[in-house]
């Protein structure tokens, strides 16, 4: 993300440089001037937009914190368990390693992304004792780490708070819109690693073995903002439910692609109340504390939008710097030509290549676009950045965050099941909000 950063940066003020020296007067501001004054704006927008974000992310976390101490991530976990086991045939059905993995997708189906960083890294940990050759990704570290960066979302609860901050009328219009996104990311990152293992042997990197008694570094050590909304979590599933509730489950899931194409429109107006109404009653039947439960999560949702200053303040400032000194004008119209026959138009071209690269610049991207007056979240080009967001993950972070835990060398398929993933995910999101909201 440095030299990312940096290069939008430098970027930006040579294409601004070179259009003030050629400037011949026109106009009220010249290039630079023009280009300073988008630097202050985006400063003050992205603070601006953090508290705006906070009562709406307090409301969510606060929500997720009830479904937690319910056990709602046992539920989904213990639910899934024998599907896991078909998948992952090489990890022993009551070895750590199976818990900490169904903990991980269970956090990130409800959209708890800082939660499931910690259950991941620690699945990698589990994996890597089951790995006899260290420093080389075994077959289900590449499929975990492919299955993590596509995962099934049912509630993209940041992304959600994100557009009802914007102005949004509709801001759970995405949930229809992801789910069907990440099913067919989820379904074409395991059917490539599959394809894949047989033609990237297991062989040790670089010849060197790594103790098998190795501390890999801690949770706290990679990410120390996963681990503050990790606390508290279960680490254990339990006893797996009969193979026909997993089965009932995985059909269910199916069966609402056709009811999100068909009356995505109809549901999503439903879905925010039904959220607080489910969620709550939830907590209160199995007898959670659901207001001190809810406070304790809304109070985590208040530090996190206010963590997240920096961070946009870095982005929306390189971005509105890139937009004005014309330098996003000269990348994305030549591809924007391309990519709008096929349903995505240039506005959304810099958030589908930024994505996989910077969760936070993507985040900034998508921050930016949807509060354009010209765009707006509601827009089609709102509607589909945003189930970006939601349904594509920072492939290379995770990769160096869970591969480095364990230090993973060679990673064998692992990048090209994740990247294929990723493609899958935005050519579903293109279809889907097209079938949905191409007439927005």
């Amino acid at each position: 993300m440095n030299g990312i950063f940096f290069a939008i940066v430098l970027i930006s003020f040579v294409i601004a440089g070179y259009r003030q020296i050629v400037w011949s007067g026109g106009g009220d501001v010249s290039p630079m001037e023009a280009l300073g004054a988008a630097m202050i704006d985006a400063a003050a927008g992205s603070v601006t937009l953090a508290i705006g974000l906070v009562g709406v992310m307090a409301l969510f976390l606060g929500l997720m914190k009830v479904a937690e101490q319910g056990g709602l991530l046992v539920i989904i976990a213990r639910a899934v368990r024998p599907l896991m086991v078909r998948l992952f045939p090489d990890v022993p059905a009551e070895h750590p390693a199976m818990g900490a993995m169904i903990l991980n997708m269970s956090a990130n189906a409800l959209g708890l992304g800082n939660a499931a960083t910690p259950f991941g890294i620690r699945a990698m940990q589990q994996l890597d004792k089951l790995n006899t050759q260290k420093g080389t990704a075994t077959n289900a570290m590449a499929l975990f780490l492919a299955i993590n960066t596509s995962s099934v979302t049912l509630l993209p609860t940041g992304v959600i708070a994100l557009r009802a901050s914007a102005g949004s009328v509709d801001a759970a219009g995405i949930v229809p819109t992801t789910l069907f996104a990440t099913i067919c990311s989820t379904t074409v990152a395991i059917i490539v690693a599959k394809l894949c293992q047989r033609y990237w042997p297991m062989t040790p990197a670089g010849g060197i073995e790594i103790a098998a008694e190795a501390e890999p570094a801690e949770v706290g050590e990679i990410d120390d903002s996963a681990s503050a909304l990790g606390d508290g979590l279960p680490t254990e599933t339990g006893a797996a439910y009969p193979l026909w509730v997993s089965m009932s489950v995985l059909v269910g899931v199916g069966a609402l692609i056709p009811l999100t194409v068909v009356y995505g429109r109809e549901i999503s107006p439903w879905i925010i109340p039904g959220l607080m109404v489910g969620l709550l009653g939830f907590g209160a039947l199995r007898e959670v504390r659901v207001y001190e439960a809810f406070v304790e999560g809304a109070r985590d949702g208040f530090d996190v939008a206010l963590r997240i200053i920096p961070y946009l303040v870095a982005i929306l400032v390189a971005v509105g710097m890139f937009r004005n000194s014309g330098a996003m004008d000269m990348l994305v119209e030549p591809l924007g030509a391309v990519t709008s026959l096929f349903g995505l138009p240039a506005d959304a071209l810099p958030m589908a290549l930024l994505r996989p690269l910077s969760g936070s610049g993507a985040y900034g991207i998508l921050a930016s676009i949807i509060q354009d007056p010209a765009i707006g979240p509601d827009s089609y080009t709102g509607y589909l950045v945003s189930t970006f967001q939601g349904s594509t993950e920072t492939t290379f972070y995770v990769l160096a965050v869970y591969f480095g835990a364990v230090q993973i060398r060679r990673i064998r398929h692992a990048l090209v099941a994740a990247l294929c993933a990723d493609v899958a995910g935005i050519a579903g999101a293109v279809f889907i909000v097209s079938v949905l909201y191409g007439g927005s």
